[in-house]
């Protein structure tokens, strides 16, 4: 039986915490924050899209699947 190959591409978007948790950056990150083309961010959408928020349990399963665990 060949070996499970994980989901490359998965594991550079999420990280599993101890506990099991799968964790991701928010989307909508990168435009219009560094762009000269794109106006400037507002500082609330800065916050709100900052920081890591756990992965909505309907997808839990398929992604840690693609990460082979």
């Amino acid at each position: 039986m060949p070996k499970m190959k994980s989901h490359s591409g998965m594991g550079k978007r999420v990280r599993v915490t101890s506990g099991g948790k799968v964790l991701r950056q928010r989307a909508g990150g990168q435009s219009g924050a560094s762009f000269a083309s794109q106006p400037i961010r507002s500082s609330r959408k800065s916050r709100r899209l900052s920081g890591t928020v756990e992965v909505s349990k309907a997808d839990t399963k398929r992604v840690k699947k693609m990460l082979g665990r």
